[in-house]
């Protein structure tokens, strides 16, 4: 469904992104998993057109969509619910939901989306006059993966839905990802939050510096002692179990 082969990305003369390969089936979760200033912001803005890519491919659906702008890959089904949330905190919530349907097919059944997303979403149908800046930060979380999915998509990213919230918002945050990929739609899940990410992820990448650094399935990856010292802060004694059969990506010295 996705396919990223090799791409480069650059912020002015630095170089953010390095050869990156990922992948995303049908009906899966896949995890992006790393530290600050690894690049997964960067990789879910290469794929959304947001920032153009230097070098290698972006395929979604079997088309190359490499160069093609953010707004024809949304109308493709390529949905992207930025960090941060970015809502408008001016307009009321059902305002932003309908902003979510802005595009021919989507607005063509704006009623019915917008009926599916306030039964998922019941706080934002007791709230859908209320301004949205005056949400919660979970209810703000709710409201922008809410708009993404007034846009229909084929694929949704999701870049770090957990950020900065209580731990009780986060397990529903994360139920709630559970259920719109259990009702049929791929997720793209960029996360710090180690754990729950890969307890969901059929697959997951971890990025170091720029780089693919380590894939797997997610309950393996879950297991394996280098995620467990480097992202789980467990002791030396625990990292130095035997390591799980995951797949590693191969250093410049094995490619």
């Amino acid at each position: 469904m996705l396919e990223i082969d090799g791409i480069d990305a650059h912020y002015g003369q630095v170089r953010i992104l390095k050869q990156v390969s990922l992948s995303v089936r049908e009906k899966e979760v896949v995890s992006l998993l790393g530290s600050n200033g690894a690049g997964k912001t960067t990789t879910v803005n290469c794929i959304s057109g947001v920032l153009p890519v230097t070098k290698g491919t972006v395929r979604f659906m079997g088309k190359d969509i490499t160069r093609l702008p953010p707004h024809v890959r949304v109308d493709f089904g390529l949905i992207q619910i930025p960090e941060g949330r970015k809502i408008f905190p001016s307009l009321t919530v059902e305002e932003n939901l309908i902003l979510g349907s802005y595009l021919k097919k989507p607005k063509s059944c704006r009623q019915k989306s917008l009926q599916t997303v306030m039964e998922m979403f019941p706080i934002l149908a007791d709230r859908r006059k209320q301004f949205a800046g005056t949400l919660s930060g979970g209810e703000q979380q709710m409201l922008a993966i809410a708009r993404g999915l007034m846009s229909l998509p084929r694929l949704l990213m999701l870049d770090e839905p957990s950020l900065g919230l209580a731990p009780l918002v986060v397990e529903s945050i994360f139920k709630t990802i559970q259920q719109i990929n259990q009702e049929g739609v791929p997720i793209f899940l960029v996360e710090q939050n180690v754990p729950q990410s890969l307890a969901i992820s059929k697959h997951a990448f971890v990025l170091e510096e720029g780089e693919i650094a380590l894939s797997g399935e997610g309950s393996v990856l879950l297991t394996d002692p280098n995620i467990k010292k480097l992202y789980l802060g467990l002791d030396e004694e625990d990292s130095q179990k035997k390591m799980s059969p995951v797949q590693r990506a191969p250093s410049n010295h094995e490619s």
